[in-house]
Parts: C-alpha cells; sequence; structure tokens
C-alpha cells in the first residue's frame, strides 16, 4: 500500500473535514468565503470557463465548480463576482529578498526580519502570493518560513528558499557579505549538507563569467557535486546559467532546473532535445531582468501601477541625470539588447520543443522591482511567442508544481485559497493582470497594490485606478 506523507495526509484530512462541514451546512467555527458567478481559470491550463463558484473554508478551497451546482454552507460570506475574473495568485519562481533599499544594495545594511516581510507584503499587493528566493538569504529567513507554515494563513507572499547558493570561490554569483564560496568539490559537497539541513527547500549553484570579466566559471566536477548532494538530500538543484555550453553540460549532469535562459546564442533543438530528455525544466527566464538592463530610464517609473510601489526617492534616483549617464556609460550596456532577444527566442524554441517553463523576474536586485516585474515578465513571455493562458499557467500551476511543499498554484480542493480577482479577462490581453480587483492569501483579502502607496500618506497617490 502506497505510504503517504505526514504533510500530505494532514493536509487531506483538513479537505475531509471541511467538505464534511460544507455537506452538514458548516459549523459554527468555520469561517467560509464563496465567490460566486465569476469566470475562472485553474491555473492547469485549461480554457477559463464562465459563470464558476470557489468555495473557500479556513483559508483552504473546499469546492470548485459550476455556480449552478454550487453549494450552501451555511453562515458562508457570498460575494457575487459577476464580470471578474478568478484565477491563483501568481507565482514568481525567481527572486531575492531583503537586499535593497530604494535602489540601494547591501546584505550587511537592509537584510532583516522586517525587509524581508516588507517585500513579501509588497509581493502579494501585486497579486504574487508565493515566491521562491535563490540562493541569497540569511539563515533568518527559515524562521521566516517556519513561523509562515505554521501560522499557515498569513497576510503576505509564500516563500521558498534556496538559502545560500553555492558560488565557485572567486567567480560569479551570490551578494557581498554572505559567505557561500566554495573551492572544491569536496566542500561543495559539505556546503550542501550543511545548507539543506538547515531547511532549504532546493538548492542553487551559479555558472557565470558576467560577460568574461571573471576569470572563471564554477568548474564542472564542483557542480556536479553540487547536484549530486542535492538530490542525495533529497532537494532538486537550479542553475543560475548564460552560456549554451554550460547549460548543455548541466543538462547531461542532471540538473533540475535553469534560473535564466540560455543568453550567448539562442538555445537550439539539440538542447531543447536534451532538456526534455532528461526532464530539466527552464523553471524562470527573467526576461524582465534582461530588458531592464536595456534602458537607462525604465519605461514604467510614472505608471501609477508601479509608482504606488516605491518612494517618491526611489522615482527620483531612478530619473537623475547622474544614474542615467553611469547606466550609459557602461562597456556592458551595448551587449543588453542581444541577450534579450536571445533570451526571448530561446524561451520560444524551448516552448515549442515542450520543455517544460514557468515564470521568474530575479527582481530583489537594484532597480529590478518586488511585484511589478512579474507583470512586466509575464508580458514580455507574450511578447516571446507564447500565449497569454501559456504565460498564466507558467506563472501558477507550473510553478507550483516545482515543489511539493507549494500548496497553491491551482484552484483544486485542499490548496491554499491564495487568489487573484482581476476586473478583466487576461487571457485575452495579459497586461489585464494588472486590473487587480483583489487578492486573497489564505482566503483572506490583502491590500492590493492599488490600496498601496509607498513612502507617502495613503491618499497621496490618486484614486485606484486599476
Amino acid at each position: 500500500m502506497r505510504r503517504i506523507r505526514p504533510a500530505r495526509a494532514w493536509a487531506s484530512t483538513r479537505v475531509g473535514v471541511a467538505l464534511v462541514a460544507l455537506c452538514l451546512g458548516g459549523t459554527a467555527t468555520a469561517e467560509t468565503v464563496v465567490l460566486d458567478h465569476v469566470t475562472l481559470f485553474d491555473g492547469t491550463g485549461r480554457a477559463p470557463r464562465a459563470d464558476q463558484s470557489l468555495v473557500m473554508t479556513d483559508g483552504r478551497i473546499t469546492w470548485v465548480g459550476p455556480a449552478r451546482r454550487r453549494p450552501a454552507p451555511t453562515g458562508a460570506i457570498v460575494t457575487d463576482l459577476r464580470g471578474k475574473f478568478l484565477m491563483p495568485g501568481l507565482i514568481d519562481s525567481h527572486v531575492h529578498l531583503g537586499l535593497v533599499d530604494g535602489v540601494d544594495q547591501s546584505f550587511t545594511r537592509y537584510y532583516d526580519r522586517a525587509n524581508v516581510e516588507q517585500q513579501l507584503k509588497l509581493y502579494a499587493a501585486y497579486g504574487v502570493t508565493s515566491v521562491y528566493t535563490l540562493g541569497t538569504d540569511g539563515d533568518l529567513i527559515h524562521q521566516v518560513i517556519a513561523d509562515q507554515r505554521r501560522i499557515g494563513r498569513i497576510d503576505m507572499a509564500r516563500a521558498y528558499t534556496a538559502g545560500r547558493g553555492v558560488v565557485y570561490k572567486g567567480s560569479y554569483g551570490g551578494v557581498p557579505g554572505l559567505e557561500q564560496s566554495v573551492a572544491t568539490p569536496a566542500e561543495a559537497t559539505a556546503m550542501v549538507r550543511r545548507e539543506t539541513a538547515k531547511g532549504d527547500d532546493f538548492v542553487k549553484l551559479w555558472m557565470d563569467d558576467e560577460f568574461g570579466t571573471v576569470a572563471r566559471r564554477m568548474p564542472y566536477p564542483v557542480s556536479r557535486a553540487v547536484i549530486d548532494a542535492a538530490h542525495a538530500a533529497g532537494r532538486k538543484a537550479a542553475a543560475h546559467i548564460f552560456y549554451y555550453d554550460n547549460a548543455a553540460e548541466l543538462t547531461r549532469q542532471g540538473v533540475d532546473v535553469f534560473m535564466h535562459q540560455v543568453r550567448d546564442r539562442v538555445a537550439d533543438p539539440a538542447l531543447a532535445t536534451a532538456m526534455k530528455r532528461r526532464g530539466t525544466w527552464q523553471l524562470a527566464s527573467t526576461l524582465s531582468r534582461e530588458a531592464s538592463f536595456t534602458y537607462t530610464l525604465l519605461p514604467f517609473v510614472d505608471e501609477p501601477f508601479f509608482a504606488r510601489g516605491v518612494a517618491p526617492a526611489t522615482i527620483a534616483t531612478l530619473k537623475s541625470a547622474e544614474r542615467r549617464q553611469k547606466l550609459a556609460a557602461s562597456p556592458l550596456f551595448p551587449k543588453y539588447p542581444p541577450v534579450l532577444r536571445n533570451a526571448m527566442t530561446s524561451l520560444a524554441a524551448e516552448a515549442r520543443a515542450g520543455v517544460r517553463y514557468g515564470m521568474g523576474t530575479d527582481s530583489g536586485p537594484t532597480a529590478r522591482f518586488p511585484g511589478y516585474f512579474a507583470h512586466w515578465e509575464l508580458e514580455l513571455m507574450v511578447a516571446a511567442g507564447l500565449t497569454p493562458l501559456q504565460a498564466l499557467t507558467a506563472a501558477t500551476g507550473t510553478n507550483a508544481g516545482f515543489l511539493r511543499e507549494n500548496e497553491s498554484g491551482v484552484l483544486r480542493p485542499g490548496k491554499w485559497a491564495d487568489l487573484l480577482v482581476l476586473d478583466r479577462d487576461p487571457t485575452r490581453d495579459i497586461r489585464n493582470t494588472r486590473a487587480i480587483s483583489a487578492v486573497y492569501v489564505a482566503g483572506r483579502k490583502v491590500p492590493t497594490i492599488w490600496e498601496t502607496c509607498v513612502g507617502r500618506a495613503p491618499d497621496a497617490c490618486g484614486a485606484a485606478k486599476p
């Protein structure tokens, strides 16, 4: 007989109790909310369905289906959502938490619990209800996550972490102020064992040389040691890559996911076929990261959807002549437009070949803004050739499927009711993800970006215009 993991068994028990409560007309203590008569996208890739209902009890989804068939639990709060669109909250598969204040980046000055949780609340305001944080966390992240999982019904995005990712000594990766480098395969194995023992959800490595400005990339014996140690600990291995040859070799070594696209050239059918055969996912393409590097002034700084999430001083810094001149003068600046084109073309090629792909931004470092970049990423994925439905599926059900610990991402009984309610259909126009009407985390509303005004009085941003 198949053994059921304790966590899964407890989840199944919760769902069973909630369903019994629905059949019996509810309980005195259960908090039941019904979202009624809504067009619903469930995160699985199925086309949206009209006139649906979703029932959630104590933060978990307990029923989904046609409105005409829904149960009528006693005491439920019923919200009529005619004309609106319901979907799972977005999941950003590649972020970094707690590194910045405005556009100033420093792990040693800014990485603390208050900053981490402030950013998680900002992600939620943008409808991003889960994030995977990629290898630049201090140990406090484990307490944040432990508290989230103990509480369950939180008021911010859920976090899953790669802890301290593995950097080859003297090479590219990581952040100053966080010790995370290794020099040998033995050191890599020891580091992975040490970090996974702390509770890392997965393991990250970096293999890059910043356009040849760094002397050496991580050697393959070290990357193999990282991947093998991750798998021995029951964790998946994620890689930062840039070069085609590194992607090809890491695929052969058994890496589970790439967190950036091949960018020195376009991923060809040989690589895509190898990734599909080995089960290697393209979990993040970070198109918004690459696009942001092609501008001296980001094109959206005056958009209310962006400006509500940053302080006026940050916008002033972004617009400053000094900053724009510095960016333009960088010898790397002319390299980014072809990098972006290669990344977009690689994503389209992998999608056509049947490689599994998610949505991830690499937001969190300087001038890569939490929450907003997820919506920009979706827009760029569609510009690369995906349909809006494909991009939305990548950002919900596919991303959730990467980690068994993630109990969200699809709208089905037993999952957390982490939800995004929109005024317009994003499967018709991907920019409609910005028309946020409500965000639910564990069945409770949290403030949306249209109810947020960072660094100012609450009414200083003007009327909400989703």
